[in-house]
C-alpha cells in the first residue's frame, strides 16, 4: 500500500492528483473536445507535471522506480484518467538497450514521438506455424502472420517475434511499408482498441534488424509483456478505488423510495465485498512494485497481480453496476464504459488461465518460482 512512501514519491502523487483532478477529469468530459486536441493538451500536460517521460529510461529523462509508477498509474485509475492517450511517453519496449543502427532508426524517434511502434508476438488461431525467419549472410527473410498487432495499421514499425531457423525465437524490427508486409484486416474490440492481422511474405531485412542475439527474442519479449502486466495490475486497483467511490455517492444519495440504498443491508454486504477486493487487490499490487525494486524476480508475483487486480476491478464494475441499477447500462454510463474497458484486460498480456497454467508449471514442473 502506498503508507510510509519516500518524501519525493509522497511529492509525486501529490502533483499526480492535481494533474488527474484539475486537468485530465476536465479533458475527459468534454465530449466536445477533438480525441487529437485532447491527446495534445494530454500530453502538455503530463510534460509539465513530470509524468510524460517516466516510463522510459533514465537517460531519456526517467528510470521511475516501480513503485513511484505503481503510485501514478493508481491514482489515475482513481480519477478514471488513465485510459487517456499521451499520459505516458512510448517506453522502449523490447528496443531497450539497443544498439546501432536500430538506436538512431527507430529507438530515439520512438521515445520522441516521431515514429509509433507496434508489438506482434501472438499468431491467428488457424497459423500453420509460428512466424519464421532465414538467416542468410546479411538478410533475413520473414515469412508468417501475426494477428491481435495493437495499433498495427498506424504504426511506423513492428517489433514481430520471429522463430529464425537454426538460431531460435529473435525479436525483429520490421518496417510497415516493407516490400510483402500486409495488412489483411483491422478490427476493433470491446474496449475501444484497435488491432491488426498482419502477414509477412519475403520480407528482406538487414541482419542487423534483429534485437539482440539471435535466440534470446522470447525472454526480451517477456521482459516487455512483464512491465505491462504491473502497469495493468496497478491501473486496475485505481479503477477499483473509482467504483467504489461512485458507488459511495450513489449509495449515500436519497433514492425514490425515500431512503438512501446504503441503509439496506443487502447493499452493506455487497458493497463490503467491493471494499476488502478493492483492498487485497491494492495491497499485493504495491508489494509486488516494492519486491521488484528491491531486485527480486518478481515474475510471478507479477503475473498473480495481473490476474488478481483485473479479475477484480471486473467483479467489483459488476457488483457496481448492480447496485446501481439499469441505469448503469445505458450506454454512455461511466460504469457502463468501464465495464468495456476493464473486460479487456482479463486476455490482455496473457489471459487470466493461460497466466495460472504458467504460474503452477513454473512451480510444479520446473521447482521455480515463489510467491
Amino acid at each position: 500500500m502506498p503508507e510510509q512512501l519516500p518524501p519525493e514519491t509522497a511529492t509525486l502523487l501529490d502533483r499526480v492528483e492535481r494533474l488527474a483532478r484539475d486537468v485530465l477529469v476536465p479533458l475527459r468530459d468534454d465530449a466536445d473536445l477533438d480525441p487529437a486536441e485532447r491527446a495534445d493538451r494530454v500530453r502538455a500536460a503530463s510534460k509539465e507535471a513530470g509524468i510524460y517521460a517516466m516510463a522510459q529510461p533514465a537517460e531519456f529523462g526517467g528510470g521511475a522506480t516501480l513503485l513511484a509508477l505503481t503510485v501514478v498509474r493508481d491514482t489515475l485509475g482513481a480519477h478514471n484518467v488513465c485510459h487517456l492517450p499521451g499520459i505516458f511517453g512510448p517506453s522502449p519496449g523490447v528496443l531497450g538497450g539497443v544498439g546501432e543502427p536500430l538506436r538512431s532508426r527507430y529507438l530515439i524517434p520512438l521515445l520522441a514521438g516521431e515514429k509509433r511502434a507496434a508489438f506482434a508476438f501472438t499468431e491467428p488461431d488457424d497459423a500453420k506455424r509460428a512466424t519464421w525467419g532465414v538467416l542468410d549472410g546479411d538478410v533475413l527473410t520473414v515469412n508468417g502472420q501475426k494477428s491481435y498487432v495493437t495499433g498495427g495499421a498506424s504504426a511506423d514499425f513492428i517489433n514481430v517475434l520471429v522463430e529464425v531457423e537454426e538460431h531460435g525465437p529473435a525479436m525483429v524490427v520490421v518496417d510497415r511499408e516493407a516490400p510483402g508486409v500486409r495488412i489483411r484486416r483491422t478490427f476493433g474490440s470491446v474496449d475501444g482498441s484497435h488491432h491488426a492481422y498482419m502477414e509477412f511474405r519475403d520480407v528482406r531485412l538487414p541482419a542487423a534488424h534483429i534485437v539482440g542475439e539471435p535466440g534470446r527474442g522470447l525472454p526480451r519479449a517477456m521482459r516487455q509483456i512483464g512491465d505491462t502486466r504491473l502497469a495493468l495490475a496497478a491501473e486496475s486497483v485505481g479503477l477499483c478505488r473509482w467504483v467504489v467511490d461512485f458507488v459511495t455517492d450513489h449509495i449515500l444519495s436519497p433514492h425514490r423510495s425515500g431512503a438512501p440504498l446504503g441503509l439496506r443491508e443487502g447493499v452493506r454486504l455487497r458493497y463490503a465485498d467491493m471494499r476488502i477486493r478493492a483492498y487485497a487487490a491494492r495491497s499485493m499490487v504495491y508489494r509486488t512494485a516494492r519486491l521488484g525494486d528491491a531486485g527480486e524476480n518478481i515474475v510471478n508475483e507479477g503475473i498473480a497481480a495481473k490476474v488478481f487486480a483485473t479479475e477484480t476491478v471486473g467483479e467489483i464494475v459488476d457488483i457496481g453496476i448492480q447496485l446501481v441499477g439499469g441505469g448503469a447500462l445505458r450506454s454512455g454510463h461511466p460504469l457502463e464504459a468501464l465495464y468495456r474497458r476493464v473486460r479487456a484486460l482479463r486476455l490482455a498480456e496473457g489471459a487470466s488461465d493461460v497466466l495460472r497454467l504458467n504460474l503452477a508449471r513454473g512451480r510444479l514442473d520446473l521447482a521455480k518460482g515463489r510467491i
